[in-house]
């Protein structure tokens, strides 16, 4: 594929097992909504991320009572945790004592005289540090200077603050630049991406719903990675956050970053339609939740035109009334039921599967 440029080359660093930069994939991210101090419900939730393809996962430290149970959701996990933490440098002691594979901070509304303690054990625990600059929490010496948390304030901020740490001697560092203006977002980025080397974890934050948080997500983080700019990702919605890892894959798939999961394509529909394909489509999805196989599938309303127009597709189907035919690479197979649309699928989609992981251990 011809891009305007290539990836960006970082520094490395390991977050748990999980590399970013360096040469490493486009690692994708999400955050618990759960209570923290609640380990159940947030161990609960960290499955199912992980389920969905989540590689790290960070959680909310708001007070002692979160802080001191980081230990705890750790050792009942499989994937690597970041704690987030603001304004106290003691949480921030507290989770990397308990080895949380990283921690989120902004130097900035922790006080400097607190940062070299942190540093310290961060290197003696071999801890990951990302900065995370963000619009709402710029220090009011730039804000004054720029007049507001414009894209040249949060690199400012960012680039300051990271200078602080290396200064201390610690480079295991990330950092982020988040705003919910999306080209405040791309812009601060951009400044930062010429001036470093550092791994650079992207988020347009505060994005809302799921809809909204799709539309400036794909926007902000596409033009970036699309540049080669960018480590490691999170999409934020206002909601479930197992659907943030979906959207996450769906935006690096585009891009032909990384496929990983089904690509599922499906026709908007029309008067020829004469399937329910907004249930089949709905029910597709939920069926292959976590899928890691890279898989083109198309569902398509109409049996005149679905093999030709998907005809790159691994499997698909293409409805007619009360039925549809099933095809592969735009070769029909079969014509099928619609009460067995689903079932029949699944089955093929096992099937090639399957063939693909036996071809690869040969």
């Amino acid at each position: 594929m011809n891009r305007p440029f290539r990836r960006r080359k970082t520094k490395a660093l390991w977050v748990g097992n999980v590399q970013i930069g360096g040469d490493a994939p486009v690692a994708v991210q999400s955050m618990t909504c759960a209570d923290t101090r609640n380990v159940p419900e947030t161990v609960a939730q960290i499955e199912a991320l992980e389920n969905a393809g989540c590689e790290i996962v960070r959680v909310a430290v708001p007070d002692e009572a979160a802080a001191s149970v980081l230990g705890e959701i750790k050792k009942a996990i499989h994937i690597p945790i970041i704690a987030d933490i603001h304004f106290n440098a003691r949480y921030a002691l507290m989770a990397i004592e308990q080895h949380m594979d990283g921690i989120r901070i902004n130097p900035g509304n922790m006080g400097k005289e607190n940062i070299a303690d942190v540093v310290r054990a961060a290197r003696d625990y071999n801890t990951a540090i990302r900065v995370g600059i963000n619009a709402g929490s710029l220090e009011k010496p730039i804000l004054e200077k720029y007049g507001g948390p414009t894209a040249e304030a949060l690199a400012e901020s960012a680039l300051n603050n990271l200078a602080l740490l290396e200064d201390l001697g610690f480079d295991r560092i990330k950092l982020s630049l988040k705003s919910s203006h999306v080209p405040t977002m791309i812009d601060a980025y951009r400044i930062v991406a010429a001036k470093t080397d550092c791994p650079l974890h992207l988020g347009v934050t505060e994005a809302g719903t799921l809809v909204n948080s799709a539309i400036k997500s794909s926007i902000g983080m596409g033009v970036l990675l699309y540049e080669g700019i960018g480590d490691t990702i999170r999409v934020s919605v206002t909601g479930n956050p197992v659907s943030e890892v979906g959207l996450a894959y769906g935006i690096l798939r585009a891009l032909d970053i990384r496929r990983v999961g089904p690509d599922i394509i499906s026709c908007p529909t029309c008067g020829r339609c004469e399937i329910d394909l907004f249930s089949l489509v709905e029910r597709v999805e939920k069926a292959l939740v976590g899928m890691k196989d890279d898989l083109k599938i198309a569902l398509m309303g109409c049996v005149v035109n679905g093999p030709g127009e998907a005809a790159e597709a691994d499997v698909g189907i293409a409805g007619g009334r009360g039925a549809g035919l099933l095809f592969r690479k735009g070769n029909v197979i079969r014509k099928i039921k619609e009460e067995e649309f689903l079932e029949v699928l699944l089955e093929e989609i096992s099937e090639i599967t399957r063939n693909k992981r036996n071809i690869e251990e040969k």
